[in-house]
């Protein structure tokens, strides 16, 4: 799984799009605290800024964080957890996702509850069930929920069509293109155009996380060196 941390300042909102439009799933992180929650879930506030943008994005698969938890009034409220879940449900069904498909965890990333493991801060918290075409899942975890995750069809027949997030230029290495497969395989050897300006070159190795792939298939967040 790639983990990409998309910012949640609204500076910063060209970064969110750049790193959300490469996912498959959303995590969107909810803060539980007092005032937080009402602040990003008022009209121009970033919770429904970025729940709009991942889903018109084509994000399709949605997880949702209720986090904080741990500072709300009092610690670890079921009313404030159950205020949240309610709340942001009814919004990201206007959107167009369907709340019954997405898991809600409440969570504290600060002490870690029910991140990895579940926690004993939430007796009253039975886990979350999501109901899809696909069958049904349920947990307790945020780890769980990720594991839920349905991967999508890789089309790796259909021509090779990569948009390119960035190009750097390494020193002793040379000019190394960065983003993702959409649809077929890039390998080494292999001869590419660059649109619009039909730049015509060949790939002399790709990467993924720091190690050399032989071939990169649709999902894979690449770098190659041209």
């Amino acid at each position: 799984v790639t983990i990409i941390d998309a910012p949640g300042h609204r500076d910063f909102i060209k970064n969110m799009i750049t790193g959300t439009s490469q996912a498959d799933c959303a995590v969107l992180i909810v803060a539980a605290g007092v005032g937080e929650f009402e602040a990003g879930i008022s009209k121009n506030g970033q919770t429904r800024e970025h729940a709009l943008l991942a889903y018109t994005l084509g994000v399709k698969q949605l997880i949702v964080g209720v986090n904080k938890m741990d500072s709300t009034e009092p610690p670890y409220s079921e009313a404030r957890y159950e205020e949240i879940k309610k709340e942001v449900s009814s919004y990201i069904k206007k959107i167009g996702y369907n709340p019954a498909a997405v898991p809600f965890v409440p969570i504290s990333g600060w002490h870690g509850d029910n991140m990895l493991e579940p926690s004993t801060n939430f007796p009253w918290y039975k886990g979350w069930s999501i109901e899809r075409k696909e069958g049904k899942a349920d947990g307790k975890t945020l780890l769980e929920a990720l594991d839920a995750i349905l991967p999508p069809s890789r089309p790796t027949e259909k021509p090779l069509r990569l948009p390119l997030q960035d190009v750097y230029k390494i020193g002793g290495i040379g000019t190394v293109p960065v983003g993702r497969v959409e649809t077929g395989v890039l390998k080494p050897g292999m001869v590419v155009t660059f649109a619009p300006c039909n730049l015509t070159t060949e790939v002399k190795s790709v990467e993924m996380h720091h190690e050399a792939l032989e071939e990169a298939v649709p999902g894979d967040n690449v770098g190659f060196n041209v």
